[in-house]
């Protein structure tokens, strides 16, 4: 059990941790995140690395070229934060009011930037190149489409055999503990949109009127029903309604009602039939009491689907680096959603959750990600450096069809 790569990851980690609370002090939210991107430029200066910057959207992606020919292997760490007034009372807690670093992104900011750092120390035992793909707007604003179309995929030359993402946990998993699984790893997430035309009029006399809000409502049930009843209990659909809006005093019917809904699909067939189904469904309640619907489906994050051969990689890895009791095969997907998914449609590869519960703390009951009140205890940052690092070693090793020994050490 145990690497060098883990000793090095060890002797930096304070490094590391220095530049995880300097971006979590100064969070920052979407495509734009000038302030950690720089920071993420000057952690990785004077290392032996490609920098392009994003045209559309403060990215960087790194390219690591190794003294020996071989393919290219992406490590991906997002950087944004999350419109959340941060209550952790941390010493390194958001200065920024409203924002914070409520999902751990400054922690895989922190971890690539010293996976850069160790594997350049070894770029003379490195059969090929590595990518490293430091992305804003994950939460929601599809970066990784957008690096995509900016040619992160392409920036060594060619296409990477194998991409591997990690992110952590505030809760669920304790502290140290990898967890992942082949095929759908977490949701896709659709957006439905929905208004029902009406006709306003007195509420004392609702005949005189045409009420949109039982329409409405009348909806709200029917998806529900209809995602139990249509769709395969194995192969699951969630329908959430988070806004519904109507009307404006108690005895006026209002002339629409709208409501908003996301949509947790977990394969691309059940996607396909939500997407034409519960558009129908929504207008076809409608017009059966007299009314109409506007509905607008949005599409979201696709579905994020690992490949099995590289979570069974990856597990190995992580046995060998961390200890064989500290992966555990996820038994079901996560109902969240990550824009990853765009960068596995395209490359072999894993999508990885990695526990950053503090010790001490039950992880059944810590505040999870996204909470105000969730943290994420350092003590992972050296496990989650070293996992990035040797995953790309290991897999450009095998890849040249060479024993995974230890590379040249003095990352440190």
């Amino acid at each position: 059990m145990g690497s060098a790569v883990l000793d090095d990851a060890r002797a930096i980690s304070g490094e590391v941790a220095a530049l995880r609370h300097a971006i979590h002090a100064e969070p920052e939210i979407g495509l734009e995140l000038p302030a950690t991107q720089a920071k993420v430029l000057a952690a990785l200066d004077g290392l032996p690395l490609e920098i392009i910057r994003g045209r559309g959207l403060s990215s960087v992606t790194a390219v690591l070229r190794g003294a020996r020919p071989g393919p290219a292997v992406l490590l991906r760490g997002d950087m944004d934060a999350l419109p959340v007034a941060e209550r952790t009372g941390l010493p390194f807690a958001s200065r920024v009011p409203g924002v914070m670093h409520a999902c751990g992104h400054d922690l895989h900011t922190a971890m690539l930037a010293g996976a850069a750092r160790l594997l350049a120390a070894r770029r003379a035992d490195l059969p090929g190149s590595v990518i490293f793909m430091f992305q804003p707007g994950e939460e929601g604003d599809g970066g990784a489409r957008l690096m995509i179309s900016e040619g992160v995929l392409d920036a060594a030359g060619e296409r990477p055999v194998a991409a591997y993402g990690l992110h952590v946990t505030s809760g669920d998993l304790p502290l140290g503990v990898a967890s992942s699984r082949p095929g759908p790893m977490m949701a896709a997430a659709d957006t439905l949109h929905v208004t029902i035309r009406g006709r306003g009029g007195h509420g004392s006399q609702p005949h005189r009127a045409a009420d949109p809000i039982p329409v409405a409502c009348e909806i709200v049930l029917a998806l529900q029903s209809m995602v139990t009843r249509r769709f395969d209990v194995f192969d699951p659909v969630v329908v959430t309604v988070g806004t519904f809006h109507a009307g404006t005093t108690d005895n006026v019917i209002p002339e629409d009602a709208a409501f908003v809904a996301t949509v947790r699909t977990f394969s691309e067939a059940a996607r396909g039939r939500m997407r034409d189904a519960a558009p129908r469904l929504a207008r076809q309640v409608a017009a059966a009491h007299g009314l109409s619907a506007g509905v607008d489906y949005v599409d979201g994050y696709p579905v994020t689907v690992n490949t099995e051969a590289e979570v069974g990689f990856a597990a190995e890895v992580i046995g060998d680096v961390l200890g064989a009791d500290r992966f555990v095969a996820a038994p079901n997907p996560l109902p969240g959603s990550e824009d990853f998914s765009y960068v596995l449609d395209l490359v072999p590869g894993a999508f990885i959750m990695l526990g950053a519960c503090p010790e001490g703390t039950d992880p059944r009951q810590a505040a999870f990600n996204h909470s105000p009140d969730a943290i994420f205890d350092d003590a992972v940052l050296a496990e989650g450096t070293a996992l990035y690092a040797e995953l790309a070693l290991r897999r450009l090793a095998a890849a040249a069809g060479q024993p995974a020994g230890e590379p040249a050490a003095g990352a440190a």
